[in-house]
């Protein structure tokens, strides 16, 4: 008997969805290119993403573009990255205004080459005010920095009393709703110092494909997936 065909169910979206974009430079090496061309093919597959997830009618998207923890790599693969991360930003910025979308950073952008941070605000002071898609881009950020820099802000606030809220309050995410589901690709299975405080209930999805072949088909496939998922937060199901 043939399987019937399953489809989103429009009505139950997830509101945020985070990717930790793992897998470029294993695409490239098993194609017998250099690391740098899985960069090049992993950027379309972001703006495919976010083409897709504007279509369906999310409200936050979320992309780990670079951890605190790169600085490690060569640096000629880091020049790429930043390279694509400029090249990228300003071939879409017409289509973030076009699109109602706006376009918000988390990380410490001040270590970014000085171009690509001068259009990091740029992108955000143009798009803030927009309703639409929020594509939320982490550069040079790791979620136990952000945790330490909130902390010795509220020190800094002198307050006497902190709750959930007021400590959301001073993450660099406080404008913007917890992901709901996280989606890394390549099969590996850690959410390697991404948004630690965020992600505190959010669903985790682990496909095995590389982030340079994930499309829309993949991330349909992927929210039906979150759409089987029974979200308690802690309580008992009645």
């Amino acid at each position: 008997m043939r399987k019937e065909k399953e489809e989103i169910d429009f009505s139950r979206l997830p509101q945020h969805v985070a990717f930790i974009m793992d897998g470029n430079g294993r695409w490239a090496k098993k194609r017998g290119m250099p690391r740098v061309y899985g960069h090049k093919i992993g950027a379309n597959a972001l703006i495919r993403v976010v083409r897709r997830a504007s279509e369906i009618g999310l409200k936050v998207v979320s992309f780990y573009a670079f951890s605190t923890e790169n600085w490690n790599r060569p640096q000629d693969e880091i020049n790429e990255i930043f390279r694509l991360c400029k090249q990228g930003l300003k071939s879409k910025s017409k289509s973030f205004i076009k699109r109602n979308m706006r376009f918000k950073v988390i990380g410490d952008i001040s270590k970014l080459p000085k171009d690509l941070a001068e259009f990091i605000v740029d992108l955000t002071e143009k798009t803030k005010n927009n309703t639409g898609l929020i594509v939320n881009v982490a550069l040079n950020y790791g979620g136990r920095a952000e945790i330490i820099q909130a902390v010795n802000n509220i020190l800094e606030a002198k307050l006497e009393k902190v709750d959930e809220a007021t400590f959301a309050s001073y993450l660099q995410t406080a404008d913007i709703i917890d992901p709901d589901f996280v989606i890394r690709t390549s099969g590996e299975q850690r959410l390697s110092n991404f948004m630690m405080y965020e992600c505190a209930y959010s669903e985790l999805y682990f496909p095995k494909k590389q982030w340079p072949a994930f499309n829309a088909k993949e991330f349909d496939k992927a929210i039906i997936e979150y759409q089987k998922r029974d979200r308690r937060f802690g309580a008992i199901k009645k």
